[in-house]
């Protein structure tokens, strides 16, 4: 029988245990890497969101909302 995971706990899995070296280093080649890598990165950013408190929740919405205002997104096409 198949063992079969979700893929946060995948994630999870495979950067339990990681020292914070490692975490920078899988943070860092993640950004402005392959999208391949974003569901890494959003599993990342759940686990610290659910820890942090309001107050730094609503700064780090703020942080993501005036960096938005500042860039203009590129044009979005469709692949076929």
């Amino acid at each position: 029988m198949p063992i079969t995971i979700d893929l946060r706990q995948a994630i999870i899995h495979k950067v339990h245990g990681q020292s914070e070296a490692d975490l920078r280093q899988m943070i860092e080649g993640s950004v402005d890497g392959p999208e391949t890598a974003l569901p890494g990165l959003g599993a990342v950013f759940e686990m610290m969101w659910k820890d942090l408190d309001h107050a730094k929740q609503d700064a780090l919405v703020s942080m993501l909302h005036n960096h938005l205002e500042k860039i203009t997104p590129g044009s979005i096409t469709s692949q076929q």
